[in-house]
């Protein structure tokens, strides 16, 4: 299948998972995950309808910006601190903040150009060493930490859970809605919780049964990722 008939596949599995769960399919953004393939299949994917983009290299992420245009950009991968000048201006939302440093930083540029920055904060919930994120027993310390920090909005949380089982993985998502539901219950003036982010290809349907409304998914819509061969070599 192409590009087109992979959107609409997706489309019509979420349509059905939210049916069976009673939600409404409107209310899961979808967002295609497009890092390490050519704009050429970017600009294919805008055309079948698709228009929210997950990147999470810089680098590559704002070559695809200056050529794909009217579409909406979230930034889902770890974000150092010297590269957030580079996208603060050219997305709509942050999924991996994770580090109070990093909110400081976040905070401090989005501020120079008057700019409120929409982030999603991300939970380790799998205590993975090889993962970035805040640790569950973290969140809530961290919360308050960032709770000053007038120039970024929490819109919520965001994971990847460990590569384990269908059983596995439920029981992080519910544990995530679960967090995200607290999470909710906090009055900081800078904290506005809608978006629970977490699902892929292999598992969004999963996600959305145990309360996810952003799913990323990018084999299932691209194919497999694209590498050139210098880019192995500098992973």
């Amino acid at each position: 299948m192409g590009i087109a008939d992979n959107i609409s596949y997706i489309n019509e599995k979420i349509k059905s998972v939210c049916e069976l769960c009673g939600r409404d399919s409107s209310d899961i953004i979808l967002v295609g995950v497009s890092k390490t393939h050519p704009v050429e299949k970017l600009i294919e994917a805008k055309n079948a309808g698709l228009y929210v983009f997950g990147e999470s290299k810089v680098q590559e992420f704002i070559k695809k910006y200056e050529e794909v245009k009217d579409v909406r950009w979230h930034f889902i991968g770890h974000l150092q601190k010297n590269k957030v000048k580079y996208i603060i201006d050219k997305v709509e939302l942050i999924h991996s903040l994770d580090d109070y440093e990093l909110a400081l930083e976040v905070n401090k540029r989005a501020e120079k150009i008057n700019k409120i920055m929409d982030v999603l904060i991300q939970v380790n919930i799998g205590k993975e060493e090889t993962k970035y994120g805040v640790y569950e027993e973290e969140l809530f310390d961290f919360c308050k930490r960032i709770s000053g920090l007038k120039n970024i909005r929490i819109k919520g949380l965001m994971c990847i859970p460990p590569n384990e089982d269908i059983d596995k993985t439920r029981y992080y998502f519910k544990r995530m809605k679960f967090l995200y539901e607290e999470v909710k219950k906090l009055k900081y003036d800078n904290f506005d919780i809608q978006y629970l982010s977490m699902g892929m290809t292999d598992d969004f349907d999963i996600a959305i049964e145990e309360g996810a409304n952003i799913i990323r998914v990018g084999t299932g819509i691209f194919g497999e990722r694209y590498y050139k061969k210098e880019d192995i070599n500098n992973e």
